[in-house]
């Protein structure tokens, strides 16, 4: 490794932390909190905005990684861990949806149109033990976060791959990314890499830095 490298690498590594660092300001200060409550048939749920772009929100790190390269551990307590490969994830059956998504940075985009494999195709494929109550999720950039069993195995969550009838692209979370829409987005880990059914909760990524380890948007559950 070079000077040049060595120089990326730590200036990469400031701006991670200088992100990470606001966003726990954010969490501290209560930032965009209204204090509203509301039922999810308010389809914008309180504090939110709706936009028509997809905005860009990551770590300062967007991992590259090729189909060809790709793979997905799903494991845990399951009688059937299986990893996956590209050919082995779209030999599984494909559903098309059109569902929301909504972002703790108060913006939500409706009515996105999502191809992928659903959570109980999954669910059914790996067969998690009577003992599991969470879900734990890795990424290729090293983000971690966790759901309770019931909020991963709904009927509108999804593994996407493509959006808007095109592969999603790498700074959403490319090649493949989780979707549960029921929560804020920080839930639906991108560049996901490894699924671990557990028989216990262990927080993840942003839940350690002051985010809500629940985060329902309509409950406004921005932050623990």
């Amino acid at each position: 490794m070079d000077e040049t490298d060595k120089d990326r690498i730590s200036i990469l590594g400031q701006i991670k932390e200088k992100l990470i660092g606001r966003k726990q300001d954010w969490a501290r200060e209560g930032r965009l909190l209204t204090g509203a409550a509301a039922n999810p048939a308010q389809r914008l749920p309180p504090g939110q905005r709706e936009v028509t772009d997809w905005p860009v929100l990551d770590l300062g790190i967007q991992p590259e990684v090729p189909r060809s390269a790709w793979r997905l551990a799903i494991d845990g307590a399951v009688e059937n861990p299986v990893t996956l490969d590209w050919d082995a994830l779209m030999a599984l059956p494909q559903q098309d949806s059109v569902l929301d998504m909504h972002c703790v940075t108060q913006w939500s985009r409706f009515d996105n149109h999502w191809q992928g494999v659903s959570i109980r195709t999954i669910v059914d494929l790996v067969r998690p033990k009577p003992t599991v109550t969470h879900v734990l999720f890795e990424s290729y950039d090293d983000y971690t976060t966790n759901l309770r069993l019931e909020q991963f195995a709904a009927e509108d969550c999804f593994l996407v791959h493509t959006w808007e009838g095109k592969p999603i692209p790498r700074q959403h979370g490319g090649p493949l990314r989780v979707l549960v829409p029921r929560y804020y987005l920080w839930k639906s880990a991108k560049w996901v890499r490894r699924i671990s059914f557990a028989e216990a909760d262990r927080q993840g990524f942003w839940e350690t830095r002051g985010y809500n380890n629940n985060a329902d948007p309509w409950l406004e559950e921005r932050y623990s």
